[in-house]
């Protein structure tokens, strides 16, 4: 495996330094001053590595779903009973060092902000959206298999609505800052779908 170069590790610092700067400002609050000051990048580098602002977005977006879905990877990947696998996923929402899902999650943050603004990122989000709700779907066939969810005749669709209840709980929870009606979307998911 090759060392990333200099070139390399100055991108993966921008988007890091970028991803905290729009969870904090959102997309539009961000600055390109502020960025490259963040990531002591000098002044007029940035589109040494991103042709625009967009362009920026859409690789930390991707960045952003890749990263989540290898999250959830690891976690599907485990010997457990798949209902346990879902509620490890659903119970990292609650809280970590990081903050709830309503403080971390991209989506939460840019889906209504950047859904009139830009098309890829809308796209990539949207695209990432859908590959979670697989990845659900998939934990709850296995689940009616293991015997540890309970059956439900559309598995897809009931992994759509599960993600969108999840998804609804964390914007509710960051405009009203109480992490409450996470908690309760936990006790829902746990007593409608857990055997």
């Amino acid at each position: 495996m090759t060392a990333p170069t200099k070139s390399e590790q100055t991108r993966t610092r921008i988007l890091a330094e970028g991803r905290a700067l729009v969870l904090a400002h959102g997309f539009g609050g961000l600055g390109l001053t502020e960025l490259l000051a963040a990531s002591a990048v000098p002044k007029g580098s940035f589109y040494y590595y991103f042709a625009s602002k967009e362009a920026f977005g859409c690789a930390m977006l991707e960045q952003y779903v890749a990263d989540y879905l290898a999250a959830l990877d690891a976690i599907i990947a485990s010997p457990e009973p798949a209902a346990a696998r879902m509620d490890r996923f659903f119970a990292t929402a609650l809280a970590s060092d990081a903050g709830s899902m309503a403080d971390r999650c991209l989506v939460v943050k840019l889906a209504a902000e950047i859904a009139d603004l830009s098309d890829d990122m809308r796209t990539i989000l949207n695209d990432g959206v859908s590959a979670v709700c697989q990845r659900l779907a998939r934990l709850l066939r296995e689940g009616i298999d293991d015997g540890s969810i309970i059956p439900r005749p559309d598995p897809h669709m009931a992994a759509g609505l599960l993600y969108s209840q999840w998804l609804g709980a964390a914007i509710i929870a960051k405009l009203s800052r109480d992490p409450t009606l996470l908690q309760q979307a936990l006790d829902d998911t746990r007593r409608r779908f857990f055997t």
